[in-house]
């Protein structure tokens, strides 16, 4: 199957560079060449508003807010994420394919811990705003490892334990 849709998210926050990197024209035709037809941007509180319409060969749309991704995550091919935890664990729960972008004027640069974590553990590939041409280009969502699913249980299982309630099922 031929890739065709990107979703990239801010989340709640502003990410004004990452939403103006994803604009340009050498970006735009990347995704074009990999075989990206479509481009659906969450730009949240940002002050840039994207142009819409087909641009250099990507069909590019946006919203800011909406009460859920979960539904453009899974028409989405690829996810371009920034690093924000919640943005990042829900797209990895999504199992698709995710590149981080990574806010670097955040102070105490967590999101680069984020990122770098998740590249080492092989769930995705990151980058910066700079590097987002070189990275689409060279990136291989092949050599992603599916992130594990949760078992809610787990969790409940554990304080059911602490509190003797183990035996009450």
């Amino acid at each position: 199957m031929a890739p065709g849709h990107v979703l990239a998210t801010v989340g709640t926050t502003k990410f004004d560079l990452f939403i103006s990197t994803l604009c340009c024209q050498k970006v735009l035709q990347v995704l074009q060449a990999r075989g990206y037809t479509s481009l659906t941007m969450q730009i949240g509180h940002g002050m840039i508003v994207p142009p819409s319409g087909l641009i250099y060969g990507v069909q590019v749309e946006y919203f800011r807010f909406k009460d859920s991704l979960a539904e453009d995550m899974q028409r989405a091919d690829l996810i371009i994420s920034h690093a924000g935890a919640g943005s990042c664990l829900e797209a990895l729960g999504a199992r698709k394919p995710l590149l981080v972008v990574i806010n670097e004027d955040l102070m105490n640069n967590h999101q680069m811990e984020l990122a770098q974590q998740l590249h080492e553990d092989g769930y995705v590939q990151y980058t910066t705003c700079t590097h987002l041409e070189h990275a689409l280009q060279h990136m291989d969502i092949q050599t992603l490892k599916p992130f594990p699913t949760v078992d809610p249980h787990k969790f409940t299982d554990f304080l059911d334990s602490i509190f003797g309630f183990e035996n009450r099922k």
